[in-house]
């Protein structure tokens, strides 16, 4: 597809992406909008020219603080706005072209795409469960019984779900030191998840079940996510129910929803499970996704510096068995419930997606570029996460979620 819209080759926004995310200028309302390029198409302004005759939307889904209502269209309304939009920035006759719907990305504000009912946040990555293992178990038994017959799970906030460029305090809470009593006071091993979640697009009632068969069509897109951990709070509270106020704080996501039509050409196999998993978590097909993801820390005044170098292809538990194993109670789902993956780890060092584990529970110090090291995180350090999928002159990317960890309160 050729674009009369100038693009760089390597933007993550190209003609063959065009996610969704709300935004807007200059304090004004929200709206609906596409990222592509370096613009922002206002889709209320692009189906006031025409855009979108006949496909059925109406201005109040495109006037929106969130994405639920245009999600609730259905997938094929959605992506028909999808591939509208490329066919009209394919064409020089186009009325977008020249019009006001387009706007430089620089001049709006990004907002939470979705209003988030529930949050879900899952442990799918066997690198990252064998590595906690190994520091916190048993080096030669990592993985907990039950780990390789099911996608484990626990329910998080969704409330201190934040977009991009929300900055996040240090949180207080309960330790307990090597020797003595627990104290309070702020988290001393602050660290950074490399997590996606995807975004559920189509509901359902109490008692249904998801199978992997059709739990793609459950799911409209992805973000990436960065799961922020108090480890130290973490370890004292999490026996014997688990994460609490360890992750509770916030958690932060990119502006843009990816749609699972762009992801399409990017499917890969995942790794070969065994034991064989049991028939309502079985899968037929490539359901991972060959995405490349990074993690960059910039300290205060300081240049960045690229710790980690992931890929979500590496995730032992795919997404349709997650939502098939959430919903096999019959817990019902919502549109824009939240699922996130885990940490992300790879089999390498330099792709561990924690700080936890890239200095091995604070032994191995990381070395940044400004001749500064880090355990865990400093205030005063932000850390973006960027994640893009490129194949055969074919990119597809997320942008960005960045955030800066401010002291405590």
């Amino acid at each position: 597809m050729n674009t009369w819209l100038t693009i760089s080759p390597d933007s993550d926004f190209s003609i063959h992406n065009l996610p969704f995310g709300i935004f807007s200028k200059n304090g004004g309302s929200k709206h609906v909008g596409v990222a592509i390029g370096d613009y922002v198409i206002d889709l209320g302004a692009a189906q006031e020219l025409g855009a979108f005759d006949g496909l059925n939307v109406t201005n109040d889904v495109l006037e929106n603080d969130f994405l639920n209502d245009f999600i609730a269209l259905g997938k094929p309304t959605t992506n028909a706005v999808r591939l509208r939009l490329q066919e009209h920035l394919c064409d020089d006759s186009s009325p977008l072209k020249d019009s006001d719907a387009l706007i430089p990305m620089n001049d709006v504000q990004m907002h939470l795409p979705v209003k988030v009912g529930d949050y879900t946040d899952f442990y799918s990555s066997i690198e990252h469960a064998t590595n906690v293992g190994k520091m916190f178990r048993d080096p030669e038994n990592a993985l907990l019984p039950n780990w390789k017959h099911l996608p484990v799970g626990y329910h998080g906030r969704a409330s201190s779900i934040v977009v991009s460029g929300v900055d996040i305090h240090r949180p207080k809470g309960q330790t307990k030191p090597p020797e003595g009593d627990p104290v309070y006071g702020p988290s001393q091993r602050m660290d950074f998840e490399l997590e996606m979640a995807f975004i559920v697009g189509k509901p359902t009632e109490l008692g249904d079940q998801i199978t992997t068969e059709n739990a793609m069509d459950h799911i409209f897109g992805m973000v990436l996510f960065n799961d922020w951990s108090a480890r130290d709070i973490q370890k004292w509270e999490y026996v014997p129910l688990g994460p609490f106020l360890g992750k509770s704080f916030a958690s932060s996501i990119s502006p843009w929803v990816v749609t699972m039509e762009a992801l399409e050409p990017f499917k890969v196999a995942g790794p070969e499970q065994d034991p064989p998993v049991l028939d309502y978590l079985k899968t037929d097909g490539a359901l991972n996704f060959d995405l490349n993801l990074t993690v960059e820390i910039e300290p205060d005044g300081s240049e960045p510096t690229v710790v980690s170098n992931s890929n979500f292809k590496y995730m032992y538990w795919n997404m349709a068995q997650q939502l098939a194993h959430h919903t096999v109670n019959g817990c019902n789902v919502n549109i824009g419930d939240m699922m996130a993956s885990g940490t992300i780890s790879g089999k390498s060092p330099d792709s561990y997606g924690s700080m936890l584990e890239l200095s091995w529970a604070g032994k191995n110090p990381v070395n940044l570029n400004d001749g500064s090291e880090r355990k865990f995180l400093n205030d005063g350090d932000t850390v973006t996460m960027k994640g893009h999928c490129e194949k055969d002159g074919t990119r597809v990317g997320f942008g960005e979620v960045r955030s800066k960890l401010l002291p405590a309160k």
